[in-house]
């Protein structure tokens, strides 16, 4: 018999729901021969910690390093310190360095595919800072990273948003880095629903124009770009730019909303994948991917395709705080032992957007022991005040 829960409505009210009956996805045996994909993987904090959450937030190494083994048991590669780590909402540099070099060598150790955010986060924005200065930021985290032995995602960089002048700028600083890497890089084009501080980015607000500078920046440097993962929420935009890199250069689709049909792909070509929500719906994902690589497409859709609205849901306005809803699904699914977040961010979502979360979650088959997920969903509303 399916378990069943009461929950809330908007204003308090109730509604009993039955969870369906399903069986969990079994780990693949085999690798992705058609497509590579990254999930950007998120962090487990230390709710034991006596410091000010807000500021000083520990890691629980273990969960999260378990965590990685996860993803990548399931054929996933992992992007490492990036925006679904909380990177710069949370999670700092010098935490980076130290989940870089863990999660490098944890690789290590099954053979699994990881590549690791470089940025600039570690030079605060403002009036003084200069073109040299970012470039100098981008160079340490960078030399941190290649000299871990990791690929670089070479992220976008709130300090360049807010000092560059033209987008001329932007093609200096990106083409004085590049020129210096060891090995191919992804590029990571960030758009501002996921973070305001980074508006207007390339040196247009108007993204065709930014696309221009973003292409001439990978034309100029196509033997050090490996590919470019945008994240613009506008598959469109991903299609016309994918029609127009260079030919050894990937697309990696960073669209939460449009993601099957963009790694399905087209007459033209298809995108592979760097997505946050691979972090939530890794078992979907695998075998949807799996699917596809045997051209059975009707099976990808019927995996993949209930997920979407999942994934339109945590990634909804707010977007930065999806970060939310993809470590309760981790806590529902018992990944962690609790629903804690470094800088406190368990408590950018409501009660309600959580307990929508836990239906499309059970939709989509992506709940691996229901009776368990009911528990912990009944933590959390008794937490709020739902009895």
């Amino acid at each position: 018999m399916s378990p069943t829960i009461n929950l809330p409505r908007e204003g308090g009210a109730r509604y009993e729901y039955t969870l369906r009956q399903q069986s969990p996805l079994a780990v693949p045996d085999r690798k992705f021969t058609s497509r590579i994909a990254f999930s950007a993987a998120h962090v487990v904090c230390d709710p034991f910690a006596d410091t000010d959450p807000l500021h000083q937030s520990r890691i629980d190494w273990e969960a999260t390093l378990a965590y990685r083994h996860h993803l990548w048991s399931y054929g996933l590669a992992v992007a490492e310190a990036m925006d679904t780590a909380q990177r710069g909402m949370g999670l700092n540099w010098s935490h980076s360095k130290e989940l870089i070099s863990r999660s490098i060598a944890e690789a290590r150790t099954v053979g699994g595919r990881i590549a690791c955010g470089a940025g600039t986060d570690h030079l605060a924005p403002g009036p003084q800072v200069t073109l040299a200065d970012v470039q100098a930021a981008y160079e340490e985290q960078v030399g941190f990273v290649e000299g871990e032995g990791g690929q670089v995602i070479l992220m976008a960089s709130r300090a360049l948003a807010a000092c560059a002048k033209s987008p001329e700028d932007y093609v200096k600083v990106y083409g004085n880095i590049l020129r210096q890497v060891k090995q191919p890089v992804i590029l990571h084009w960030l758009g501002d629903m996921f973070d305001p501080a980074l508006t207007g980015y390339w040196g247009f607000s108007d993204d065709h124009e930014a696309m221009e500078i973003c292409l001439q920046v990978i034309r100029e440097n196509s033997s050090k770009v490996d590919g470019i993962k945008i994240s613009l929420l506008d598959a469109g935009k991903e299609i016309k730019m994918r029609r127009q890199l260079p030919e050894n250069v990937k697309m990696y689709t960073g669209d939460d909303f449009n993601y099957p049909e963009l790694i399905q792909g087209d007459e033209q070509g298809y995108s592979h994948a760097l997505l946050g929500i691979f972090d939530a719906i890794a078992p979907a994902a695998a075998h949807a991917i799996h699917a596809l690589d045997a051209g059975n497409l009707d099976e990808y859709h019927r995996l993949m395709e209930p997920t979407v609205a999942l994934s339109r849901h945590i990634f909804q306005k707010p977007t930065y705080a999806y970060k939310t809803g993809i470590v309760f699904m981790a806590y529902l699914n018992g990944y962690q032992n609790h629903f804690r977040m470094i800088a406190g961010a368990e408590g950018f979502r409501s009660i309600l957007h959580l307990s929508e979360l836990f239906v499309l979650a059970d939709q989509a088959g992506l709940l691996k022991d229901p009776e368990l997920a009911v528990v912990r969903m009944n933590r959390a509303l008794a937490l709020a005040g739902f009895e």
